[in-house]
């Protein structure tokens, strides 16, 4: 996008001058257009807007789904190629978030048929009988395998939920918990179904709860079971459910929810001025120059290609760890401690909002599978894994073989390095789309099954048994790093010649206020247009630019 001048950028704000520059010179091309809102929403309204009418007693309206998919795919295809945004998060979200609405459209529309295959915890309304929902998930659809008829389990569940009453919100309800199929009236509990599968994309409370995630309570269970006549459960056997085989971690009630997501909260911004604060110092992340000097490092080390690369990838690894963990806290405490029940219903219970990232010892057991699977967030992985699980069982697969499973590996990590590929291609700096974070993700399947080859071998001349716990933990954590010592720049470059680290995710910067900043830097950061008003010539990129 760029000529090729040499240039020496005296401090971050000289990049983002560069880059807002490049945004205006895009549009005035005529070839771009801004990233607006709400037209840029288009695509996901169509199909929520399709997803409220009830499909699954007519053939032909049941067919329109894969004309709804169609038009969201083409409007998020044309996003990426035309859309832009002047703030660096949204650029690279307009290209994430459009290709993310192809892949979430997809497994509802074309993979699954939601209206017929989901269902969700829901409470009964108290002057309706209990035939009115269902005690068990539906057939088609436990954590995410396909285990039967789609459509023939869809229209038992269509019969048990056409009898829902037509009074009573999700908030109104006080009746006992149970499994709630697609609502056929009214209109406000049909919306919020669908709005809740539209956004839930990890499942919990749905039928396709994604594994790694706890279990919900017992007291839950026993409710959406119908039985009643179950003794209470033991406060010890409720905190077995607490946590997930991989160390995700759930909330059995509001207060401790709160006060541990406020503490991330908290935690996460102060680690974020300090890294930003680190960040104002160093060239290579305002637009990826890997040999400017990292001044936050002893003078004795910036002659060590080992160090710099590693300073450089711990704090990558460190922003994006933190910025994904205070945005994540920040839901729980909006639609638990602001909203509630009393508004939303079970979904402003606090048991619905388990924590985001797993244990870090899945990667000290497991290795590279285990950072994958284990210890990094899992938003996306029900969209990834419902492709693969489709063609699995059109191929006649176990789903447990080692084909199927290398499979699911492939597809899951292809579909990952397309959506960062997406948001690489639509942010304003020199950015190599497929030869960096696309290639990243790819490159994984290599790793963990070059890993997962390597201690079958060892296991086969028995020393794996023979090793002790903490040799094997040791070797599975040197594994992990000196793999994304050589790969994440791949991802991290690309992020950094992007101009993503040039975002500023706080308004005040207390140690930047201080003097400890970079050329420019104070105690406000949030200077600039954040969210303005777009007039265009035409109707649809008039409104709300990032």
């Amino acid at each position: 996008m760029f000529a090729k001048e040499k240039y020496f950028p005296v401090s971050h704000y000289d990049i983002i001058a560069r880059l807002n520059g490049e945004y205006d010179r895009l549009l005035a091309s005529g070839d771009y257009h801004p990233f607006t809102y709400p037209f840029g929403t288009l695509g996901a309204t169509v199909v929520i807007l399709y997803l409220l009418l009830d499909h699954r007693s007519s053939p032909w309206l049941r067919k329109v789904r894969f004309a709804a998919w169609a038009f969201n795919t083409v409007f998020a295809i044309w996003s990426i190629k035309s859309f832009r945004a002047r703030n660096p998060a949204a650029a690279f979200g307009v290209g994430l978030i459009s290709a993310w609405s192809i892949l979430w459209c997809s497994m509802m529309l074309v993979i699954k048929d939601v209206q017929s295959d989901f269902s969700r915890i829901e409470r009964r309304e108290v002057h309706l009988d209990s035939s009115s929902y269902s005690a068990s998930p539906r057939p088609a659809e436990t954590n995410g395998h396909a285990t039967g008829s789609a459509h023939q389990n869809g229209s038992i569940l269509h019969n048990r939920s056409s009898k829902v009453g037509t009074t009573q919100t999700s908030a109104q309800r006080t009746g006992t918990l149970a499994w709630q199929g697609y609502p056929k009236a009214p209109f406000l509990k049909r919306l919020d179904w669908v709005a809740d599968i539209f956004s839930n994309f990890r499942g919990m409370g749905w039928n396709w709860r994604i594994n790694g995630l706890p279990s919900p309570p017992l007291w839950v269970q026993a409710q959406v079971s119908n039985n009643s006549d179950a003794p209470p459960p033991s406060e010890e056997d409720e905190k077995k459910t607490l946590v997930s085989r991989t160390g995700v971690h759930r909330y059995h009630d509001k207060p401790s929810l709160l006060k541990a997501n406020l503490y991330i909260a908290c935690r996460n911004a102060v680690i974020l001025d300090i890294l930003k604060t680190l960040i104002s110092h160093d060239a290579y992340f305002w637009d990826g120059n890997v040999s400017a000097v990292p001044s936050y490092l002893p003078a004795s080390l910036h002659t060590s290609p080992v160090a710099v690369r590693s300073a450089r990838l711990l704090l990558s690894l460190t922003a994006v760890y933190t910025a994904l963990q205070a945005v994540f806290a920040l839901g729980p405490l909006f639609f638990v401690g602001i909203i509630g029940p009393r508004y939303l219903g079970v979904r402003g219970e606090p048991w619905m909002y388990p924590d985001s990232f797993g244990s870090f010892t899945n990667v000290l057991d497991k290795g590279l599978a285990g950072w994958w699977g284990g210890w990094w967030h899992q938003s996306f992985r029900y969209a990834f894994e419902a492709p693969a699980t489709k063609l699995i069982e059109l191929l006649d697969l176990h789903p447990k073989s080692p084909s199927a499973k290398f499979l699911s590996l492939t597809i899951a990590f292809v579909l990952s390095g397309v959506l960062h590929a997406s948001g690489s291609y639509t942010q304003l700096g020199r950015t190599y789309p497929l030869s960096g974070p696309f290639f990243f993700f790819v490159s994984q399947i290599g790793g963990i099954s070059a890993q997962l080859a390597l201690i079958l071998l060892l296991r086969q001349f028995g020393v794996v048994q023979r090793s002790p716990k903490w040799l094997q933990r040791t070797a599975n954590f040197v594994y992990v790093h000196v793999w994304f010592y050589y790969t994440a720049p791949l991802l991290c470059d690309d992020f950094a010649r992007g101009g993503i680290w040039l975002f500023e995710p706080l308004p005040i910067s207390p140690l930047r206020g201080l003097g400890f900043g970079g050329k420019g830097d104070g105690l406000w950061c949030w200077w600039g247009d954040i969210v303005w008003w777009h007039r265009g010539d035409r109707w649809w990129n008039t409104g709300f630019a990032l």
